[in-house]
């Protein structure tokens, strides 16, 4: 039996071609004066979210729609109020009808969290999970995790 424990995965926010920079805000904080633990959940759907929806990068195709289907999230380091944070995203698999998702927030050069989403592609009209087509898994390459 071996009794060692994992060896800690190591973040570089460089190894995720999409990311963002926002602000921590006062209602960001829990009464430990640290960013909330519910708070994280917002700051991956504003990754992910800025992605798709921008229209320059032609995610969202007429019709469709992306839903949030997975979210787990590993808390690492403290966040506090003022500062500011980054996010980090990369596509790390895309599947029939999804993507998954790597994500982080750093603060002060060091990760604070870490989090895989999955969102898939549904009809808007009968919410039933589409197919990807080739010209989204194309659209996706650039975001691929680069580690």
């Amino acid at each position: 039996m071996n009794l060692q424990s994992p060896a800690k995965p190591v973040f570089h926010l460089d190894d995720y071609p999409y990311r963002l920079s926002d602000n921590v805000r006062y209602a960001d904080l829990d009464p430990n004066h640290h960013v909330n633990n519910a708070t994280y959940s917002s700051y991956f759907e504003t990754g992910r979210v800025s992605l798709i929806r921008d229209p320059k990068f032609g995610l969202m195709p007429a019709g469709l729609s992306w839903v949030l289907a997975h979210l787990a999230i590993d808390f690492r380091a403290e966040v506090h109020w003022p500062g500011t944070v980054e996010f980090g995203l990369a596509v790390s698999r895309m599947g029939r009808t999804s993507v998954t998702y790597d994500q982080v927030v750093f603060h002060n050069g060091q990760c604070a969290a870490s989090a895989v989403s999955v969102t898939v592609l549904v009809d808007e009209r009968s919410r039933k999970p589409v197919p990807l087509t080739d010209e989204i898994i194309a659209k996706f390459q650039p975001w691929l995790r680069r580690s």
